[in-house]
């Protein structure tokens, strides 16, 4: 009989070994805490240049009218409201994110901007996606991968309901380029970060896992290999701001 507490049967939760089916408990737990205040702490954050990243995440994406997006962790859709816009009355955009706090967050939010009737809610896990294989032309995971528990499962799962030379785009947290560049964003994530989470969402410890886990995401070459492992090609990555975010891209055969 396996031990349940074999190394086999844990991940990591930050810097954490917890059993496997802990995590996903634990960081459910985490969003339901900031979920509120999500859009908020992230301009304060990055000092509002998560917009830029996502814009250029948009572009990059080459997403047309017509076309059938998902946007995986969707969170509070700002993706989505993007894409809603570019594929038009005739596409869809699915915002999906297995997180019901953060999933009602982004429906009120959309809803309120007036988003438009191409948008669906699917409360979904990235590793058993529940749509269609060869479904969709783009699949975006923007600051969600990192939170996965099997990420090579979430990675084929994507890839399975991406149509033929549908692309998959993954936006997270990577490793800075340049060594000083490194020892400053280790005194911002793990000082003042959670001191923001204190004050702002009365929640230090969550953000001290948000600073956790973005050091022990796979590092930009280690995620393009997952990337060609899960059966994608043509994959590459652009670094910004340093290499403190990096925008990955596959193409499904």
């Amino acid at each position: 009989m396996n031990n349940p507490h074999d190394a086999s049967n844990t991940t990591h939760f930050g810097y954490r070994q917890v059993d496997i089916h802990e995590k996903e408990q634990r960081v459910a737990e985490v969003f339901h805490s900031v979920a509120a205040k999500y859009d908020i702490m992230n301009d304060l954050m990055s000092f509002g240049v998560h917009r830029l990243w996502k814009a250029f995440t948009i572009e990059y994406s080459g997403v047309r009218a017509g076309q059938r997006v998902l946007d995986i962790a969707g969170g509070t859709g700002d993706l989505t409201r993007k894409f809603s816009r570019l594929v038009g009355p005739q596409g869809q955009v699915i915002l999906a994110d297995i997180n019901d706090s953060m999933l009602n967050v982004g429906r009120d939010k959309l809803q309120d901007s007036g988003v438009s009737g191409n948008v669906r809610f699917v409360q979904a896990n990235a590793e058993a996606l529940p749509f269609p294989d060869n479904y969709f032309d783009c699949i975006t995971i923007a600051f969600g991968l990192r939170n996965v528990t099997h990420k090579d499962r979430a990675l084929a799962s994507m890839k399975r309901v991406l149509k033929p030379g549908g692309r998959l785009l993954v936006l997270e947290f990577s490793k800075p380029i340049l060594p000083i560049l490194s020892k400053v964003y280790d005194t911002y994530s793990f000082s003042l970060l959670p001191m923001m989470g204190k004050a702002v969402v009365n929640d230090a410890d969550s953000y001290r896992y948000l600073a956790e886990s973005i050091r022990m995401h796979p590092d930009q070459d280690t995620l393009k290999g997952m990337m060609e492992a899960a059966g994608l090609v043509r994959c590459q990555y652009h670094n910004m701001t340093g290499g403190v975010v990096a925008l990955h891209k596959g193409i499904k055969p």
